[in-house]
């Protein structure tokens, strides 16, 4: 578009998007196939399967982009701080009026410095025995003190407390603000550990992190000062730095790791929040059973308020009082009859036992002899002459002496 001015001078004006357009036009004519070597920096694969990050060195960097169709070969996973070979096209992307690489093929160069610092530090730590579960402390299942080492500007702070918020659980939270992110990060956080450490012995457990970021952005928590800080901690630790991908030498060192600050508070609030659910289901089934109970007792006590019992006592006594005199009448005719039966089985028992008695064979005129020992004699071979005998009768008896016998 051309204008004109009062001297008749001409100028040419471009539109934003004219320019953006030509840019974009003069960029992809120059660069139409270019290696580029640098380390990968705030990776991201969204759902689509398009790779988004940065190339950079020491001094710059350039955004570039991998789309789906052509990351499908690739045989290894990019991530933040690796070192690669990227070939494409400089491009621009006109609505922001960035430029950018979309990259056709990429393939591992070596790694990042910041990466091959991170696997020397770790590697060293590990074999001091820094990660070993044995040493690790047991997170307490009821937390009423929690303290917190973060940014006291950043996002994770405010996902700490909302949580807590939400949760309703009445808990203690004391902050120790610190830069979690530049070179001076990894002091401060070391240093609000050391003061929690000695000044706050009751906290039962300290969450250490942030958010997520590159691997540059959570480098503070891959130093050695942090790390030893994390493990020297007599209060039970937990990091919580970055997201689930992220991984940091924190992670390794504390007593858990728990991916994002939110999830942390979450997760050593969970058993005190299951507890007090439990607490709270108990009141109310005891309320129930108490509710239960008061009403099955004044149905007994209306029942029995509208009892004849009560009523009407004096016919209840009337009714026991003929119920005595009942029993008492049968019982005296049960004992006669009983004693009738008793008396006639005595004289059936006593004449049969009459019958039985010798006095009774006396009584017809028979007699019994005895000897001199008394002794029943039943054969005359059993006396001689002159043998003194008593013979009893049915009434009396008498001595005799034998003159003879047959």
């Amino acid at each position: 578009m051309r204008i004109e001015n009062s001297d008749n001078d001409e100028r040419l004006i471009y539109t934003v998007s004219q320019i953006s357009a030509e840019i974009k036009l003069i960029l992809e004519d120059s660069y139409p196939c270019v290696w580029v070597q640098g380390e990968i920096s705030n990776f991201k694969l969204y759902n689509s399967g398009h790779m988004y990050f940065s190339v950079k060195d020491a001094n710059a960097q350039i955004k570039a982009v991998m789309f789906q169709n052509a990351n499908t070969g690739l045989t290894f996973a990019p991530e933040d701080g690796m070192k690669v070979l990227v070939y494409g096209r400089v491009s621009s992307y006109p609505k922001y009026g960035d430029y950018q690489i979309i990259v056709n093929h990429m393939e591992q160069y070596g790694k990042g410095e910041l990466y091959e610092a991170y696997e020397k530090l770790k590697k060293k730590l590990d074999l001091e025995g820094l990660f070993d579960e044995s040493v690790k402390k047991t997170i307490p299942d009821i937390v009423n003190k929690i303290g917190v080492v973060t940014s006291q500007d950043g996002a994770a702070l405010h996902d700490i407390l909302r949580v807590i918020y939400n949760l309703k659980i009445d808990v203690e939270v004391l902050i120790c603000p610190a830069r979690v992110q530049g070179s001076e990060a990894g002091k401060e956080i070391t240093k609000a550990i050391k003061y929690l450490n000695d000044n706050y012995k009751d906290l039962d457990v300290l969450l250490i992190g942030r958010g997520g970021g590159s691997i540059e952005d959570l480098w503070a928590f891959n130093t050695e000062v942090v790390a030893r800080a994390i493990f020297n901690s007599k209060i039970p630790t937990v990091s919580c730095v970055g997201h689930e991908v992220d991984f940091t030498i924190a992670d390794f060192v504390a007593d858990m790791r728990v991916p994002t600050p939110s999830a942390a508070v979450e997760m050593v609030l969970r058993k005190r929040s299951v507890i007090s659910g439990q607490v709270e289901q108990l009141r109310n089934s005891l309320n129930d059973a108490m509710d239960l109970i008061f009403n099955n007792y004044l149905e007994r006590f209306k029942r029995l308020k509208s009892s004849r019992s009560l009523i009407k006592p004096h016919l209840i006594y009337e009714d026991k009082i003929a119920y005595v005199d009942d029993m008492g009448e049968r019982l005296k005719n049960n004992a006669e009859r009983l004693f009738e039966t008793k008396s006639e089985r005595l004289k059936n028992a006593a004449h049969k036992l009459n019958i039985l008695s010798p006095l009774a064979v006396l009584e017809r005129g028979f007699s019994i002899c005895f000897d001199s020992n008394n002794k029943i004699i039943k054969n005359s071979n059993e006396v001689k002459k002159g043998d003194i005998v008593n013979i009893k009768l049915a009434s009396g008896g008498f001595n005799a002496e034998v003159k003879s016998y047959d």
